[in-house]
């Protein structure tokens, strides 16, 4: 989460609001390349589970497959979203008011 913090810095060269909007940006990036990742991968396990499934259970897996998927890719997004949040706020710098900045000299 730190080299976030380093992309941001090196590309906005001083600049905070140009700072915050990369930390933003590269932190949104990488979390939908984590999902996309990750939900393909449950996706397809998923699918093996289900051929799985219809040879063994006399019932079938096609009435709770769209369950299945609907609880599995909503947790990812959580999951995701939980992560993208943390990564964003420990990354984000604001700027100290003057006055602030007086108090720690004296």
């Amino acid at each position: 989460m730190e080299r976030i913090g380093i992309a941001a810095s090196k590309m906005a060269k001083g600049n905070l609001v140009v700072y915050n909007s990369y930390v933003v940006l590269i932190s949104f990036l990488f979390s939908m390349l984590i999902f996309c990742i990750a939900g393909s991968s449950i996706l397809l396990s998923l699918i093996v589970i289900g051929y799985i499934a219809n040879g063994v259970l006399p019932g079938g897996f096609e009435g709770t497959w769209g369950n299945v998927v609907r609880v599995c890719m909503i947790s990812l997004t959580i999951v995701v979203s939980v992560f993208n949040l943390f990564a964003i706020l420990r990354n984000v710098k604001i700027k100290m008011s003057s006055s602030g900045q007086e108090r720690k000299k004296k």
